[in-house]
């Protein structure tokens, strides 16, 4: 399976049934938990449309993780994908985002670390995010945390 195909299906997979600001607290606080357990440098983001629900910035972090977050929420915005798979989906065309998206890569980062909250007969409602370690670790961190929360719904 490409990493492509693996993007693909991680988002067929990771559906909510319902999401509300009382589950956007609970995901991020679930992020935060094993972000602090594991000690890392991440800057954690849950938000619903355009209404951040969940905030958080562990040491190590910077104002420009939050840049970060904001930048690769707004590619999931656009997109409807993972940030990381936007990313890659240009790499597998042999295209540049930076480039070839005619987006302001000041706006616009097709990097890992930003999932979209999708809800079963809804579509995306939001996203969920961190910034703060290479992207593909990024990536990784939230779909590891969402796969294991939404076991538990």
């Amino acid at each position: 399976m490409s990493l492509l195909d693996e993007l693909v299906d991680q988002e067929a997979r990771l559906v909510f049934r319902a999401f509300d600001n009382e589950v956007a607290l609970e995901l991020g606080a679930f992020l935060l938990d094993a972000a602090r357990a594991r000690a890392l440098p991440v800057t954690v983001s849950v938000r619903r449309g355009a209404q951040r629900l969940f905030h958080a910035a562990l040491p190590g972090t910077s104002a420009d993780n939050d840049e970060w977050i904001d930048r690769k929420s707004r590619v999931v915005d656009r997109y409807g994908q993972s940030s990381f798979r936007v990313g890659e989906s240009f790499r597998a065309a042999g295209k540049d985002f930076d480039r070839d998206s005619r987006l302001d890569p000041d706006r616009y980062a097709a990097h890992g670390g930003v999932f979209p909250v999708l809800v079963a007969g809804v579509g995306m409602v939001g996203t969920v995010g961190v910034s703060g370690l290479p992207q593909a670790e990024d990536h990784a961190f939230v779909v590891e945390r969402l796969e294991e929360f939404l076991a538990t719904r």
